[in-house]
């Protein structure tokens, strides 16, 4: 096929030599112009000047070449304007249009008019190959043929089109002489001048007034098949008996093409009929025929005269003169037979170095398979035979395999596969993306990248559900449009082009759904390339051909064709070219040092890990080490991750050793003294390692693991699954292959820069799973390693300094010399400017060095630079994103985009890329990988150059504003699908994301780094417009509302804050922390108020403006509050802080004007608190007063909220949030002593404050609680307390004699018990703190008699039931690992008072250690051991059972006693002592020990 059916300017140099032949330049010229590579494109600038003069042409010869050039740009150019302006639709297919350069105009205009939604498109269709059979085609209904056509080039058909709606409906006789005249009219005209044809029966001939266009399918019901086949035996009567026969042999079976309606099920079809009139056949002869004709009136069919026909064009028209048409046959006769011998249909020459094909094809021109590309394998049935010589495919990355034998799970390729790796059975219908799900969410609802998706596309056999095979035609109806989303979802959403291959897999007979496949893939991937074909039998490949010929012509289907070779063949020539040497068993260290085998599949189905092997990397082939290790070693010190085949190499002697930095050695012995057997040994370790960006932190988590890979299991965490799946997988690490849970060896998992809580949620997990197994005490099962980027490692590390490792970019003398000599021995190898990273950390990266080094490269690299290159934009874009977020890149697919690079050879794809970049560009752009996809990203090499590049390549013109205003309303960049997840995550965080101390910044800041940058090096104006671009772009999303009310009220622009606070909360009005910011907003705007009135005299009058913005904060506060409480998810306590903080100042405010000025405020409080009304303030104030006089109430109620947390928690619990988006305004850091100031301030305007004792430490405080005391009525038995004044007198009593068990205000123990019974009966009208209060009373004591032990312990027991209730209501739906809770008091040896202790009396004793050691005491148990403690409480006795602590009750009666510590309960039943402790939860055990 010469293609001249495609645009002239796409022909390829064959191409142009065989139409040189149809218009019949000799051979030599031929020749001459294939040499000189003449292809579509330079056929059309040729001019007769240069055949002449440059290619030697005689002028005849050039003159007809340019003559018939021009006629076939004209002939071109008319048809694609006809087609136009027939079918205003777009091209689907791009089979058929013909598209030359000067209708580009007018095609992309036609594609602006799809998008007008009143313009009706009708997309193009592309017909049935020639001589294939109709059922393996369909037709969609009202889509558009390419119009009728004469002679081509003989073997190119030409069409003709009849609608024959009527004559469909018509009576046998009358439809079959209908259709027999058209049929052999057709016929003849065709044979007489040697061409190929198809006459089409159900497509539009003429367009009349009917609506439909020219060539538009609308198909036609056929109710008997063979009354069309059987009107061809009008051939005997109508034509001579000489030619009867031989007409019968050119004239094919009518094939019927069914039409697929969307909107009905009518069944349709296009009647087609194809003519070929071989030249054995025809030649020399001229045929004539008497037409059949249904006479009306005679009511019978009738012969017209004997004619002879030939085609004209489009039309089949009377030869006119005779004579004249004989003298010309044999000229006819020899274009034909040129024709069928140059299109002679051959399968590629089996004689052809197939195997050498079939490596090229599979590994794209390159020695090796490539380890990150992708495969989809598309296959039917394969033979028993071929089953076992699959090896080739073990290897290859597959990604999904789309499977049509419905028996394939039970007998065929997926039931073998599945024998070595782990598969995801799927159907079609799994790839459609459930709303709300994000394609990286969705990516990992199917495990895609982790397991193989095996996509049954024709059913399943044996599965129960409802997934039976089908017949052509019914998959054609049910399952074509799955098919093409869900080849369409991979195509253009998770795989981007040329990160993927398909192969298709010619085992079986090829029937319409798989051919369906192939024309899917071609359309969605834009081209052939990287689409393979395999097949053995050249009868398979055949059908498959002629479909292929349909959507690309015949050199790229042979040239990407391997037919001949059996899949036994296939398989030992793949086996040659694998990365890794098939079925290699990775091993695995056991308890009794010996080593096990790691099944594949089992390693495949814990997806969460990436499991470090003892023989990691052994498995790669001897040539893949010989192309690679230049290019692995420099990637590396260029800046890359360190990879285990760094490690392996270096291992080996390959390459250089890879330097161990000091801080490994920290690491490592502090995992070596994790292996320390000790009876207190916690099961689970953790060790933190905090590094600066680009100090080779990273490098050195990973050798540790490398190197103790003999003595623990290791893996890498994968942080994108859950902390349960993780624990869950690392559980089944640490048993596999050993016969006792109790013998394992522990297993060292690798976090790297995971969230601190993500960490804490697997802790948890994992210490869940090890009380549940009942592993022996002093077993270490984990060590959790994390390595985790920061700015102020060494500051990280003081937290807790026996299990943190800081790496800093400083360098000890001993790192000093091993990177001096590192460092000569790579110069001599790669120049300085392809380490860079390497020689950045061999500057020692002190700050005035390594700045000084960086400025200077940067200088050097930038000069000649051009600025305003796209290549620069995207080095600028990435340097942005990289300096201000951790971690971040952008992938090459993105900057392709933004490139404008449109790659269409794949192989060249990443040569075409880099090419496309700047010198200075290849030098600091890294190229990395996803661990998962394969995809590649971009980032700089080192975030120091990064932030240097920022600084010098904008210079003093342009500012980092205005940067980040380009790059967020980069469209190509924000619209790009692949990756589009990653990237606009870190655009969000560009704007959003705060810093954090404890993320590992160097402070906390109150907007994200850029956002912080803008509004104090450039101005507040430039960061709100940066937020506002931001605001839109994201889709107007409440977060950075939020964001612009916290910018403005910062900046005192207070009317703008309230604008979009109150956009935030309208957004979302349930949100919590979106109130509080707009009660913060109205908090400033009092605050600014107030503060403007110090200078003047206040009245009545000129404070209403500041009273009403009051009002409005603690309004709004309250309402968050409100919403908090409501809130499940989460505890947050600023509504409660933001009412007090206002309320106490409107108090000063209020009692600061003259009309309240007086002794004690007297007058301001009964104001206040009663109905009195002053005459200066009653109007003034009148829409206040109903809120002014609730104040009190209202401030009380959130003091009493605090007061009850905190006897809870003793911490703000907002202190460590570290939500992105999320969190309150202010944290308070000190929240006793806060509670202290404000409880003091609202004391003194109202009496009767409600503040719990314990904890508080004032400046005389015995002196102090002595004088509340004497508050108190004298004869309190008598005085009917209110039960919170209750609480508070007994609770004054317990915190004086924890200070003074001598002080004569002290009343006797049991006379508060017996005014305790003055609360509730109902326990549920208790509050927690009265609760608590009663199991400190009622607590028995050794002297008791049996009778009031009972009656004790029923009372505490009762108190403990509600406690509970009280507690896990507070705690809402918060992670167990969070449920903090404060003991108040333990247990001591004495009565009364005296039997407790206060926690604060261990203070005093500990306070000689730092923070972090004191928490570590705590935290390990060391406390309980320390003499001067352990002497101040009771050791009580009791049981454990079913790993429950137990106390004995009176009568028998079992206490259970909840374990603050899990990890510290026995396993067993046995006898244990432990200390009792007392917490608003009720009573816990603390350091539980087996009784000897």
């Amino acid at each position: 096929n010469n293609g001249q059916d495609s645009p002239l300017e796409t022909w390829t140099e064959s191409m142009v030599s065989n139409w040189l032949r149809s218009i019949g330049v000799k051979e030599t010229n031929i020749k001459k112009l294939h040499e000189e590579e003449v292809d579509g494109r330079i056929l059309c600038e040729l001019s007769e000047e240069y055949l002449e003069k440059k290619i030697g042409m005689k002028s005849g010869p050039a003159l007809l070449i340019i003559k018939k050039r021009n006629e076939l740009v004209n002939s071109q150019k008319a048809q694609s304007q006809h087609l136009h302006k027939q079918t205003s639709g777009k091209n689907d297919h791009g089979a058929s249009a013909i598209k030359s350069l000067e209708t580009t105009a007018d095609i992309k205009e036609e594609h602006k008019e799809d998008f007008v939604p009143m313009v009706k498109t009708k997309r193009d269709s592309k017909l049935r190959p020639f001589d294939m059979k109709g059922v393996d085609f369909t037709y969609v209904k009202n889509s558009v043929l390419l119009p009728e056509s004469g002679v081509v080039d003989f073997i190119c058909p030409c069409h003709e089109y009849k609608s024959f709606a009527i004559a469909a409906t018509l009576d046998h006789q009358r439809l079959q002489a209908k259709f027999a005249k058209e049929v052999l009219k057709f016929a003849t005209g065709c044979m007489n001048v040697r061409t190929n044809g198809t006459i089409h029966f159900g497509v539009m001939d003429s367009r009349g007034d009917t609506g439909y266009v020219h060539g538009e399918i609308t198909g036609i019901p056929v109710k008997e098949k063979d009354v069309y086949c059987d009107a061809l035996d009008y051939i005997e009567r109508s034509f001579s008996i000489s030619d009867r026969e031989l007409v019968r042999l050119c004239i094919g079976e009518p094939q019927f093409v069914q039409v697929v309606c969307s909107n009905s099920n009518e069944e349709l079809y296009v009647v087609e009929v194809d003519i070929k009139p071989v030249v054995s056949i025809v030649k020399n002869r001229v045929f004539s025929v008497s037409l059949p004709n249904f006479n009306e009136k005679a009511n019978k069919v009738q012969l017209e005269k004997n004619t002879a026909f030939r085609r004209v064009g489009p039309k089949t028209e009377p030869v006119a003169d005779l004579s004249d048409f004989y003298q010309h046959i044999s000229f006819r006769d020899a274009q034909r037979e040129e024709a069928e011998r140059r299109n002679n249909f051959s399968a590629p020459d089996l004689c052809q170095n197939l195997g050498k094909k079939l490596i090229m094809l599979i590994t794209g021109g390159k020695k090796i398979l490539d380890k990150e590309k992708w495969h989809i394998l598309v296959t039917n049935r394969l033979q028993e035979k071929d089953l076992q010589s699959i090896d080739f495919l073990l290897n290859m990355n597959i990604f999904c395999v789309f499977d049509f034998d419905p028996d394939s799970n039970v007998s065929g390729l997926c039931h073998e596969y599945n024998k070595h790796h782990v598969v995801n059975r799927h159907f079609m219908q799994n790839y459609k993306i459930p709303s709300g799900l994000s394609i990286r969410e969705f990516e990992s609802h199917l495990r895609l990248f982790d397991q193989i998706s095996w996509i049954f596309c024709n059913g399943r056999n044996d599965f129960k559900g409802n997934e039976p095979p089908c017949d052509e035609k019914t998959w054609v109806k049910t399952k074509r449009t799955l098919l093409k989303d869900c080849v369409s979802l991979i195509c253009k959403d998770i795989l981007p082009k040329g990160t993927f291959q398909v192969i298709f897999l010619l085992t079986s007979p090829v029937d319409t759904p798989f051919l369906n496949t192939f024309y899917e893939f071609i359309t969605d991937m834009e081209g052939h390339e990287d689409i393979i074909c395999l097949a053995e039998s050249e009868e398979n490949f055949k059908k498959w051909h002629s479909f292929a010929l349909g959507s690309c012509d015949m050199e790229t289907v042979n040239s990407s064709s391997v037919v001949g070779m059996t899949i036994s063949q296939v398989n030992a020539t793949l086996q040659q070219v694998q990365p890794t040497t098939t079925r290699t068993m990775k091993l695995l260290p056991i308890h009794v040092k010996g080593e096990c085998f790691l099944d594949t599949r089992e390693e495949e189905m814990r997806c969460s890990l990436e499991i470090l092997s003892l023989n990691h990397c052994e498995e790669t082939s001897p040539d893949v080490i010989e192309f690679e290790k230049e290019n692995i070693e420099q990637q590396f010190y260029h800046g890359g991750k360190v990879t285990w085949m760094n490690l392996w190499l270096a291992d080996q002697k390959i390459v250089g050793e890879v330097i161990q930095r000091d801080a490994y050695n920290e690491v490592n012995s502090l995992v070596k003294e994790c292996l320390c057997w000790s009876l207190d040994r916690a099961p689970i370790s953790c060790i933190n390692m905090y590094h600066h960006p680009g100090s080779g932190g990273s490098t050195v988590a990973w050798q540790v693991l490398w190197n103790n890979r003999r003595d623990l299991r290791c893996a890498v965490v994968k942080p994108s699954y859950s902390a349960s799946v993780v624990s869950e997988d690392a559980i089944w690490l640490r048993e596999y292959e050993e016969k006792d849970p109790q013998k394992c060896l522990p297993v060292l998992l690798l976090f790297e820069d995971c969230d601190q809580e993500y960490l804490e949620d697997v802790k948890y997990e994992l210490e869940v799973a090890v009380n549940t197994k009942k592993i022996a005490r002093g077993t270490l099962c984990f060590i959790l390693l994390s390595c985790r980027r920061s700015h102020n490692p060494e500051k990280m590390c003081k937290v807790s300094p026996q299990h943190n490792v800081s790496i800093t970019h400083k360098l000890s003398e001993t790192e000093k010399k091993q990177f001096s000599k590192k460092r000569r021995s790579l110069e001599k190898q790669f120049k300085p400017e392809f380490i860079l990273t390497f020689v950045l950390m061999s500057e020692e990266f002190e700050s005035h060095k390594i700045i000084e080094y960086v400025k200077q490269f940067v200088k050097h690299l930038l000069q000649g630079i051009d600025i305003k290159s796209a290549v620069t934009t995207l080095v600028l874009y990435v340097a942005l994103l990289n300096t201000y977020v951790q971690n971040s890149f952008i992938s090459q697919s993105h900057c392709e985009a933004l490139l404008g690079l449109s790659i269409h050879l794949d192989r060249f794809r990443q040569h075409a890329f880099e090419t496309s970049l700047s010198e200075q560009a290849r030098l600091v752009l890294i190229h990395l990988r996803d661990e998962k996809t394969y995809i590649k990203l971009i980032r700089i090499i080192h975030p120091l150059i990064a932030k240097e590049l920022l600084h010098q390549l904008l210079g003093d013109k342009q500012q980092q504003s205005d940067l980040a205003l380009d790059l967020l309303n980069n469209n190509m960049l924000f619209e790009h699908r692949f990756g589009k997840d990653q990237y606009m995550k870190f655009l969000r965080d560009l704007f959003m994301t705060r810093r954090r101390i404890s993320k590992g910044d160097k402070m906390d800041t109150f907007f994200s780094p850029l956002i912080e940058h803008v509004r104090e090096k450039e101005c507040p104006d430039k960061a709100i417009e940066l937020l506002k671009a931001a605001y839109k772009r994201f889709h107007e999303d409440a977060f950075f509302a939020q964001q612009l009310a916290r910018l403005n009220y910062k900046h005192d622009r207070f009317e703008e804050a309230e604008q979009w606070a109150k956009t935030a909360v309208a957004k979302r009005p349930n949100n919590s922390y979106f109130l509080d910011t707009k009660g913060q907003v109205y908090r400033q705007w009092f605050t600014a108020k107030f503060k403007a009135m110090k200078q003047t005299e206040k009245t009545p009058e000129n404070v209403v403006d500041a009273l009403e913005t009051a009002l409005k904060a603690i309004e709004c506060f309250q309402e968050c509050e409100k919403a908090a409480v409501e809130d499940n998810e989460t505890i947050n306590n600023a509504g409660f802080f933001g009412v007090v903080e206002v309320g106490c100042e409107l108090l000063k405010l209020i009692s600061s004007l003259d009309v309240f000025s007086g002794r004690n405020h007297s007058r301001c409080i009964k104001y206040l608190l009663t109905d009195y009304m002053p005459a200066e303030v009653e109007i003034p104030w009148e829409i206040f007063h109903g809120k002014l006089k609730n104040i009190q109430k209202i401030i009380l109620e959130a003091l009493e909220w605090i007061s009850e947390d905190l006897s809870y928690f003793q911490t703000d619990l907002n202190t460590d949030e570290e939500k992105t988006s999320e969190t309150v305004e202010r944290t308070t850091k000190y929240p006793m002593h806060w509670l202290v100031n404000k409880s003091s301030a609202y004391g003194k305007y109202f009496s009767g404050v409600s503040q719990n004792c314990c904890g508080l430490k004032p400046e005389s405080p015995v002196m102090v609680l002595e004088q509340i005391i004497s508050l108190y009525p004298s004869k309190p038995m008598g005085a009917q307390m209110p039960q919170a004044d209750l609480v508070n007198y007994i609770a004054s009593h317990f915190a004086l004699s924890c200070l003074s068990t001598q002080s004569p205000k002290l009343v006797a123990f049991q006379d508060l018990q017996s005014l305790s019974d003055q609360f509730p009966r109902e326990k549920q009208r208790c509050l927690s703190s009265t609760l608590f209060l009663l199991i400190l009373l009622f607590w028995p004591e050794e002297h008791d008699t049996e009778a009031e032990k009972e009656h004790k312990y029923e009372t505490v027991l009762s108190a403990i039931e509600h406690l509970q209730i009280l507690y896990d209501k507070k705690l809402k739906d918060i992670p167990p690992r969070k449920k903090r809770i404060y003991t108040h008091f333990f247990l001591s040896n004495g009565t009364g008072f005296e039997k407790f202790v206060h926690k604060s009396k261990f203070e005093t004793i500990t306070k000689m250690f730092s923070v972090s050691e004191k928490r570590l005491k705590w935290f390990s148990g060391e406390v309980w051991k320390m003499p001067e403690i352990s002497k101040l409480l009771k050791c009580v006795t009791g049981w454990m059972e079913d790993e429950k602590v137990f106390l004995e009750g009176p009568k028998g009666m079992k206490f259970y006693i909840p374990a603050l510590k899990t990890s510290s309960v026995p396993h067993n039943n046995e006898n244990v002592t432990f200390y009792l402790g007392f917490t608003l939860k009720g009573p816990v055990a603390y350091n539980i020990t087996v009784q000897t």
